[in-house]
C-alpha cells in the first residue's frame, strides 16, 4: 500500500492492485473514505465526521494534482 502523503494524521494511499476511476484511499484511527480524485466523489466513507470529511476533502484539493499525479506514475498511465 503505497503511502503518497500524510497530512494532520490522515494518511492518503492506493493499494497496489488499483483499478481505474482515479481514487485514494484515507485512514485515521478507525476512519476510513475511499475518494475519486478528479470529482472528489465520496464512494466508501467509514467512522469519519463530516468535520472530517471536510477536511480530507480540502487536503485533496490543496493536493489534487500531485494525488493524480503519483496515481499516474505508479500505475503507469
Amino acid at each position: 500500500m503505497p503511502t503518497v502523503l500524510r497530512v494532520n494524521g490522515f494518511r492518503f494511499f492506493f493499494f497496489s492492485d488499483e483499478h481505474t476511476p482515479v481514487h485514494i484511499h484515507v485512514e485515521k484511527g478507525d476512519g476510513y473514505m475511499r475518494i475519486e480524485l478528479k470529482t472528489l466523489k465520496i464512494t466508501n466513507k467509514h467512522k469519519f465526521t463530516q468535520n472530517d470529511e471536510k477536511k480530507i476533502i480540502n487536503i485533496i484539493k490543496e493536493h489534487q494534482n500531485e494525488l493524480i499525479g503519483a496515481w499516474n506514475e505508479y500505475f503507469n498511465q
